[in-house]
């Protein structure tokens, strides 16, 4: 290979940092929580989908050892092999009766609940009618699926019936949408896209990753939310944000998910859960169902900063959920604003192009449970400050 062949990573590289679009990780050095430590200092997090505050809860860290002890660590194959376990079947049975589903399969992550989904619906001569905002992973498996897609324009049922009345001819029709836009917080229109599902004969796929936990009758989710138990197809999950671990879930009708065992890829191909990860899942469940205190903590809170941030002068954009976007424009300015946050000891991180069209640069506000008032009276002091030294408000 010619030493120049990889010349034009480095220049696409240095064009990212110009622009201003190049993200820097950081680490973090301390459990997952409200707050966090980064480079040795303690700084307020803002900056994570730990919805609830499970990430870092005695009782799920409880049940992940106990789990290890009795069942070990790794599955050892794929599911359909020999990695299936107790602990699987437990979590699947236990979320189907949570969300009030049929039945329920889990995978690894939300992103390859996503890229088991749709591939094996849909395919070649079928059509997807996607929301211009979904999540980049049912991007990456509407072009697996070689499906042909049609983009609506965002939460726009009446541009939905449009693109579904301008395409016929075609075998079978998905719709497919986030359930809360993760970037904006804003909630999908699910009783509006079942009336044209059922209206139309097309199939209905939410992905609810940030409303589970969060939406819902103690985080029951965006169809519990809206009352449409039975009338949403597929109900696509993740346990990573509000629950704390790790994994992605498929609740809905028992025939799709007896069908996603047969021909769900990342489930057919790559091997499951950990032990300790899906008891921790289990546990995450168990509280939930005992209790909607901590839903009702993560509302109140969120109701609290972005009321805050809003008499401040702040631009919130368009949420209906916990998550609070800072709309700042440029991707400098973001990422300036974010830095200077850092520095006054508050982490939450900027979000720029691609993730957010251009010139929609945002900070991404994420409340959790897990913060007290005085933490949240603490955040509105720093963003006060750097929003006005940064001549934002």
């Amino acid at each position: 290979m010619s030493n120049n062949a990889l010349a034009w990573i480095d220049e696409e590289l240095a064009r990212l940092t110009e622009a201003g679009l190049r993200t820097t990780i950081r680490t973090i050095e301390s459990p997952m929580d409200g707050w966090v430590t980064i480079d040795g200092r303690r700084l307020l997090n803002f900056c994570a989908n730990n919805y609830l505050g499970l990430a870092n809860h005695p009782r799920l860290r409880a049940a992940a050892k106990q789990a290890i002890d009795t069942m070990g660590i790794g599955p050892g194959a794929v599911r359909t092999i020999a990695g299936t376990t107790s602990l699987h079947v437990e979590l699947e049975e236990r979320l189907a009766a949570f969300k009030h589903a049929e039945a329920c399969i889990t995978f690894q992550s939300g992103f390859t609940a996503n890229l088991a989904t749709i591939p094996a619906l849909t395919g070649d001569g079928d059509l997807i009618f996607s929301d211009e905002l979904n999540h980049a992973s049912i991007i990456d498996a509407s072009r697996l699926s070689r499906a042909r897609v049609v983009r609506y324009a965002h939460n726009d049922v009446e541009d939905l019936r449009r693109k579904i009345g301008e395409n016929a001819g075609y075998r079978r029709g998905l719709i497919v949408s986030d359930g809360v836009f993760s970037m904006d917080g804003d909630i999908a229109p699910l009783d509006k896209l079942v009336e044209v599902a059922e209206e139309f004969g097309l199939i209905l796929m939410v992905d609810d990753a940030h409303g589970e936990g969060v939406l819902g009758r103690g985080g029951r989710g965006i169809v519990d939310h809206f009352g449409l138990h039975g009338r949403v197809h597929i109900e696509v999950g993740t346990l990573s944000k509000a629950f704390g671990v790790v994994g992605g879930l498929v609740a809905g009708r028992k025939p799709i998910i007896d069908w996603l065992r047969q021909r769900g890829r990342p489930f057919l191909f790559s091997s499951a859960m950990t032990a300790p990860d899906v008891a921790a899942c289990i546990e995450g469940v168990t509280m939930l169902e005992e209790s909607d205190e901590l839903v009702t903590r993560l509302w109140e809170n969120a109701r609290i900063l972005r009321d805050g941030m809003q008499q401040l002068g702040f631009d919130t954009g368009h949420s209906q959920t916990p998550i609070v976007p800072l709309m700042l424009g440029e991707a400098p300015l973001a990422q300036q604003f974010s830095r200077r946050l850092l520095e006054q000891g508050l982490f939450a991180m900027a979000i720029g192009y691609p993730t957010v069209p251009l010139g929609k640069a945002r900070i991404r506000v994420m409340n959790s449970a897990a913060h007290s008032t005085a933490d949240l009276e603490q955040a509105l002091d720093i963003f006060e400050r750097v929003g006005r030294e940064l001549r934002v408000i």
